[in-house]
């Protein structure tokens, strides 16, 4: 794709220096981000006869002006209350977009309607949110925005997304578009914490109250060790692959991204202490004709805490992405 307008060249604001800080503050700090809207809780039937429901919140601005709603996913043990979420929602609305904050199954608010659970490959839950929605929400179209693990759900979905489609254009922060890569990153030596605090996150997400689980999947929880361990374990077999090999190479959104043919935006930081630069290198000496690629020296894991300005530097860089979708 041709090169589009964004934001000046990344820099890191003090003190939040290098990837890990970056990645941090968006648990470190700890002040809610209020949201400039009426919100109102609706929720998503979906079509696999299970009987789950999504929970999102739509937020409308006191001003509502002409163009698509925004959908927002969130990333692994996140939901719509999730700093990043709320961070950029309020960053939608104060330009007068309609923003709706979705709940994956099994997350958050979604988590009281349904007994399953999302995975980097449930991209047809996403099909049926927008399947379903009030044809006045999408009557301007869609622009779809994911987060980490629901970046790469979201270019699965954009891969295989029929056309015509009120779609009209998308970005993703921070996608392990090669989940393997990704699991192992987090499992090395220098990520220790990070993984031991991911992996108890993920243990209770899945097992929290309300979600349907057999014995075996609640030993192979308890049981599992890494990130790798829990994927092979449960996540896998759960979802109808061999095991994490499997489940990875089926899902990596690398794989898919030049079958993509609505306009997307991707982000992603080479200081990024979670996710592999590799593939991202990989597509910017091989572009995909619908895909830009954004890859920036600084910015960490979902952070991008700029010192030139106090919006997020990825919310700038979609903005001006969505204004030209």
């Amino acid at each position: 794709m041709s090169a589009i307008e964004s934001p000046t060249a990344f820099r890191a604001r003090a003190p939040w220096w290098g990837g890990d800080l970056q990645t941090l503050r968006n648990k470190l700090v700890r002040a809610r981000v209020k949201l400039p809207a009426t919100s109102e809780r609706i929720t998503v039937p979906l079509s696999d006869g299970s009987g789950d429901r999504l929970a999102a919140m739509l937020d409308t601005p006191a001003s509502p002006t002409d163009g698509p709603l925004v959908v927002l996913i969130h990333g692994l043990t996140g939901c719509e209350d999730s700093a990043y979420v709320r961070t950029s929602a309020a960053f939608h609305l104060t330009r007068g977009r309609r923003v709706l904050r979705l709940n994956l199954r099994g997350a958050g608010p979604s988590r009281a309607s349904c007994g399953g659970h999302y995975h980097n490959g449930c991209w047809t839950d996403i099909r049926d949110a927008l399947e379903t929605l009030d044809g006045g929400l999408v009557s301007q179209g869609v622009f779809l925005v994911g987060y980490s693990l629901g970046g790469n759900v979201l270019i699965n979905l954009l891969g295989r997304l029929s056309h015509p489609s009120p779609v009209r254009g998308a970005a993703t922060v921070s996608a392990p578009i090669e989940p393997a890569q990704a699991a192992l990153r987090l499992m090395s030596r220098r990520n220790a914490i990070y993984h031991s605090w991911l992996l108890r996150e993920m243990k209770a997400e899945c097992a929290a109250p309300g979600a349907r689980l057999s014995e075996g999947e609640r030993a192979a929880i308890d049981g599992a060790q890494t990130i790798w361990e829990f994927d092979d374990g449960f996540i896998a077999p759960r979802n109808g692959f061999a095991g994490a090999v499997d489940y990875y190479e089926r899902t990596a959104g690398a794989r898919i991204t030049h079958d993509i043919r609505t306009p997307t935006l991707m982000i992603h930081a080479r200081n990024d202490p979670w996710i592999p630069a590799d593939p991202y290198a990989a597509l910017e000496r091989d572009p995909p004709a619908n895909v830009h690629v954004r890859l920036l020296d600084g910015g960490g894991h979902v952070g991008f805490h700029a010192s030139d300005h106090p919006e997020t530097w990825h919310d700038r860089c979609v903005d001006a992405f969505l204004e030209k979708a």
